[in-house]
């Protein structure tokens, strides 16, 4: 049984900073794709950071490129997402996700395309 379990969540300023984590238990994510995505009030939930765990390799949705940053430990089987500078438009649900295959360079920014999610933590920047 795979568990995502967010924490880290709160309220924040603008300007500030914030890391959320995400601790994955029940199987090796060694092939796995992990993510981050949020959902805002009255909005659909968005691709916001991505990470392959065997390489490293990272994705970023353009609205946080260059202030969020996501990482892993392989040692505690846990994904970070730091949120540098945060906006209040960056307030929102923040979702772990994993994906165990993809296929596609496009699949990373799916929501669809993982399969386990993780319950969220709330994150509101103040302005």
């Amino acid at each position: 049984q795979v568990l995502l379990v967010e924490s880290g969540g709160g309220l924040v300023q603008a300007g500030g900073s914030l890391r959320l984590s995400c601790a994955a238990t029940g199987r090796a994510f060694s092939s796995y794709v992990m993510g981050w995505f949020r959902q805002a009030p009255g909005m659909e939930r968005e691709f916001v950071a991505g990470i392959k765990w065997s390489s490293g390799s990272r994705y970023y949705a353009d609205s946080v490129k260059g202030r969020f940053t996501i990482s892993r430990d392989n040692a505690k089987n846990t994904v970070y997402l730091q949120m540098n500078s945060p906006k209040p438009d960056d307030t929102a649900v923040y979702y772990c996700a994993a994906a165990a295959e993809i296929r596609y360079y496009s699949d990373i920014y799916a929501e669809a395309a993982y399969d386990y999610w993780g319950q969220g933590t709330q994150v509101t920047v103040s302005s």
